[in-house]
């Protein structure tokens, strides 16, 4: 989320470009009027996730921090940036990485750390278990007619939305995933997307590198990491000019899809206090 007008990229939807649909994960956010008004919105996919290429196969998600800070170079000079689940953390790789540019972070239902033993012990998920199936079953390069199965997107959508995900919203991923990793060269993606989620570096040590304000939003219904794991790990951004959690009743793992409302209000406030 920016603050002066942005030019829209190939791989980046801006509110003023000329791509008529929205980024899919955060459609709620590009239809709300006081949130349009407040901040121009720029959305700037992962490496992996969408129509944004590296030039090279072994990205990773500091790669997709420095090239969301390229982007900015365009013309922007200064940001809030918010990001669900690993757009967390890629949002805090985005403050240490440059302070001078990011005035504030809003991360959502997201951790810190990396897979580990501890995070499990305060009620996160196995993200080693959930993930390494899937990066063994696509080892093996496939045909042109190869598309992601629906089953691995509908195991994505109950960790990230529960059980009862509208038929219409199921049926609108299926097909977004689906025309994405499609070929070897979308199972290629996954894949690398598989193992970055895996096997990702812990920033536990980095966190007081970040000096700008944090407002960490997480729902008490995401079923990837715990309320006790962001309360524990809020306390982290030592030097942050303030870093405050707010839990969300029943708010699942995508917040900014399930309970936009709390998330788009919350981030209003948040940038006004801030700019």
């Amino acid at each position: 989320m920016t603050r002066p007008p942005s030019e829209n990229r190939e791989g980046h939807h801006g509110q003023h470009g000329d791509d008529p649909d929205p980024p899919p994960l955060y459609r709620p956010q590009f239809a709300d009027e006081q949130l349009s008004a407040t901040a121009n919105l720029l959305a700037i996919e992962p490496y992996g996730h969408g129509g944004t290429r590296a030039s090279y196969g072994q990205f990773t998600y500091w790669d997709t921090a420095i090239a969301g800070l390229q982007v900015l170079d365009a013309g922007i000079p200064d940001a809030f940036v918010l990001g669900t689940s690993q757009g967390g953390w890629i949002a805090a790789r985005m403050a240490m990485l440059a302070p001078g540019t990011v005035k504030g972070i809003v991360p959502l239902g997201t951790s810190m750390d990396f897979e580990s033993q501890r995070s499990r012990e305060l009620g996160c998920w196995d993200g080693v278990a959930f993930c390494t199936p899937a990066i063994d079953a696509l080892a093996q390069p496939v045909g042109d007619d190869w598309v992601i199965p629906v089953e691995l997107v509908d195991a994505t959508l109950a960790e990230g939305m529960g059980d009862d995900v509208p038929d219409d919203e199921r049926a609108f991923w299926h097909k977004t995933h689906q025309e994405n990793y499609a070929g070897d060269s979308g199972r290629e993606r996954l894949r690398i997307s598989s193992i970055n989620l895996r096997d990702r570096d812990g920033l536990h040590g980095r966190l007081d590198s970040v000096r700008c304000p944090v407002l960490w939003m997480h729902g008490t219904a995401d079923r990837v990491y715990s309320v006790a794991n962001a309360e524990a790990e809020i306390g982290l951004f030592v030097n942050s000019a303030n870093a405050e959690l707010r839990v969300v009743e029943g708010g699942q793992h995508f917040l900014s899809a399930t309970h936009a409302q709390d998330v788009n209000a919350a981030t209003v406030e948040f940038i006004n206090r801030w700019k």
